[in-house]
């Protein structure tokens, strides 16, 4: 290893600025990549901006970001998220009362960001300055926000990373990073989470609830994490620690939730009629063998406001028997896993059994990925096929009479990226069984300790000895 590489030679350049560096670099390029969709033209009514002729498609740089401005329940000087309603498809058959569609935090996100927008742009006309038009302006400032949540949950990574610490750089630099950073407001919920796990190896279960809570106030997934936790404090003997991080976390959501549920409970509610009603996402796997073998679906057509029930009780009932198996192997596994690569195992799970997988979903494996199986060729791999999903994507939006990309050739890229996340979650089952393998194990193996045992997120559990072993498993140590 050069001298430069060497973790504690330098003063200045110490590992986690550098890192945090190359994130920040990422993190411009991924603004860059979108800044196509920021564009403007004159009209006789001022400045607007340039998404004629599909540009947010055929320059791949779409953003949720940018339609939220527009949308009514942030646009009026007067709205509130999930007090203000607006109308959809307003005169027509699918006309409908709609809400804030966002979990509360993240609503709340977007609002104050709305008044940042409206008072940088007010302050801008008086002074010199620079401004656009509030759509871009807003973009910039949730951008900036978004940023500095990924640049958290990077600090976390480093701290977590331990003698690894360079496997944080796959995060920073991924391009997962810099085609979706920007793409959703995700980066919140992926802070919370790696702080969360950041507390909980610091054996703070108490804050560790409290992230946990607060990611999962801004995207639900963070409060996946808790069932891992429980899972290995119940094998190691640490229930109480376990049972302290998730009361917690569901005081700390319920918190920030009750306030809006008990004040606007139709507001509040949207965000799960929505997430109800939804049908099949275009990549998730389901829609995938609709369109192979041209099969109906599991509720056939549904009408305006049906929701998929049969489809709902399918995706949960198989995301929870991923769960069950999850959870049997951590108990039953001869060796006790590590906290990450049961993480990675549960969100992998959800993401390929749901109805729905969002592109920015992705960043969530990031992070992850690199607690769990820090294999640089593989996990750059995986991270480069995923974001390329984005272009088919976005061609298959623009249509085939825009030159666009016919559905198949969008579906064939979806089944690339979610054969390699299996395959992530086959190699982890395998480090798993066989201790061996698991290079995060390896390089944490202090002399006359027993390196099984060995977790950089452990926390509570970290060192300890087993407590309760289900039978029935054998693995294997070299």
């Amino acid at each position: 290893m050069g001298r430069h590489a060497q973790v504690g030679r330098q003063r200045f350049w110490t590992p986690l600025r550098v890192i945090l560096l190359l994130a920040t670099l990422t993190l411009a390029a991924g603004w860059l990549f979108k800044a196509p969709c920021l564009q403007t033209y004159e009209t006789e009514q001022g400045p607007q901006l340039d998404w004629r002729n599909s540009t947010q498609y055929t320059a791949m740089c779409y953003s949720d970001i940018v339609p939220r401005f527009g949308v009514g329940d942030l646009a009026p000087d007067d709205a509130f998220p999930y007090k203000t309603s607006f109308v959809e498809n307003e005169g027509t058959p699918q006309e409908r009362v709609r809400y804030m569609e966002y979990p509360v935090l993240t609503g709340l996100f977007q609002w104050v960001n709305a008044k940042i927008t409206d008072g940088w742009v007010t302050f801008a006309e008086r002074t010199p300055l620079p401004s656009s038009v509030p759509v871009v302006v807003y973009f910039n400032a949730t951008a900036l926000w978004l940023a500095g949540a990924w640049l958290t949950t990077i600090w976390a990574l480093v701290a977590l990373c331990r003698r690894r610490v360079w496997d944080a750089v796959l995060a920073a630099v991924s391009p997962l990073v810099l085609v979706h950073a920007f793409t959703n407001f995700d980066t919140l919920a992926t802070a919370g989470a790696l702080t969360g796990l950041l507390a909980w190896a610091r054996r703070r279960p108490v804050l560790a609830g409290v992230l946990f809570g607060l990611g999962g106030a801004a995207k639900l997934f963070p409060l996946f994490l808790l069932g891992p936790i429980l899972v290995l404090c119940l094998r190691s003997g640490r229930v109480q620690e376990a049972v302290k991080a998730i009361l917690v976390a569901a005081g700390t959501w319920l918190a920030v939730n009750l306030p809006i549920m008990l004040a606007y409970p139709a507001g509040w509610w949207e965000f799960f009629r929505l997430n109800s009603e939804r049908p099949a996402d275009p990549d998730s796997l389901y829609n995938v063998v609709e369109y192979f073998t041209g099969w109906a679906g599991f509720d056939g057509e549904l009408q305006f406001g049906q929701a998929p029930s049969v489809l709902n009780a399918v995706s949960l009932v198989l995301f929870l028997g991923a769960c069950a198996a999850i959870g049997w192997l951590a108990l039953a596994a001869p060796y006790r896993p590590r906290l990450a690569q049961l993480c990675f195992l549960v969100v992998a799970a959800f993401l390929l059994t749901n109805k729905v997988w969002s592109p920015q979903y992705s960043l969530w494996l990031v992070p992850l990925a690199v607690l769990a199986i820090p294999r640089w060729r593989l996990l750059a791999v995986w991270m480069l096929l995923d974001a390329m999903v984005w272009a088919p994507r976005m061609y298959y939006y623009l249509g085939v009479g825009n030159k666009g990309l016919p559905e198949g050739w969008f579906l064939g890229a979806v089944v690339v990226r979610d054969v390699v996340v299996v395959l992530l979650c086959v190699l982890i089952v395998r480090e798993i069984l066989a201790p061996a393998h698991d290079k995060v194990r390896a390089a944490l193996r202090p002399p006359g300790r027993d390196s099984t045992v060995d977790d950089p997120c452990g926390g509570p559990f970290d060192g300890t000895p087993d407590r309760f072993v289900l039978p029935g498993l054998k693995g294997r140590a070299g």
